[in-house]
């Protein structure tokens, strides 16, 4: 598991292994072993599985991807491992939905989230009221700030009614843990 985000995903990054290895995830999913417990952590491997879908998922969204294009001018999506990774969306799709009902809370939310994220793309939009109620959901059960952030930002983005709940600040990419707006290499005096 931990191979998974050191040498696939290693910092947020796409790499020319990432679209193969994410459908040998996505052709796993359903293998009775995969609800075998972690040690330790006490969920699913399966909810693990899910859970790096959804992490590489957000690294190639188009929120990542619009970030990124911020700070560097004329990055490209069209090509490479990263375009890869994101036409596989629609077949990552079809192999997280079967999870959206699972038993086990865990392997639930992940599936929720994973899909949320790969809605975005183009051949999935017709998915997006149904995923509203996984969103939702999410919201109301979920104690994972992050967790919560993506089914806030999904039902945004997705024109449906989010008065009343509360939005969720963005966290801006130059600040480090200082309240002052510094950047991470500047000093704290």
């Amino acid at each position: 598991m931990s191979e998974l985000g050191e040498l696939v995903g290693h910092q947020n990054s796409i790499y020319e292994a990432t679209a193969p290895v994410a459908m040998y995830v996505a052709g796993i999913l359903t293998h009775p072993a995969t609800m075998t417990l972690r040690p330790y952590r006490d969920i699913p491997i399966r909810a693990t599985l899910l859970n790096w879908l959804v992490s590489t998922a957000y690294d190639a969204s188009d929120e990542f991807v619009g970030r990124i294009r911020q700070y560097v001018p004329g990055f490209r999506t069209h090509g490479g491992p990263l375009a890869a990774f994101r036409d596989l969306r629609p077949m990552l799709y079809r192999a997280v939905a079967p999870f959206l009902q699972d038993s086990h809370e865990d392997v639930r939310e992940a599936a929720g989230l994973a899909a949320l994220i790969l809605a975005e793309h183009p051949a999935l939009t017709h998915h997006r009221d149904h995923l509203a109620v996984h969103a939702r959901r999410i919201l109301d059960t979920s104690n994972d700030a992050p967790n919560r952030r993506v089914a806030w930002k999904a039902l945004e983005a997705w024109d449906h009614d989010v008065t009343g709940m509360e939005p969720f600040r963005e966290e801006p990419w130059d600040c480090g843990p200082h309240s002052d707006g510094r950047g991470d290499l500047e000093p704290p005096f």
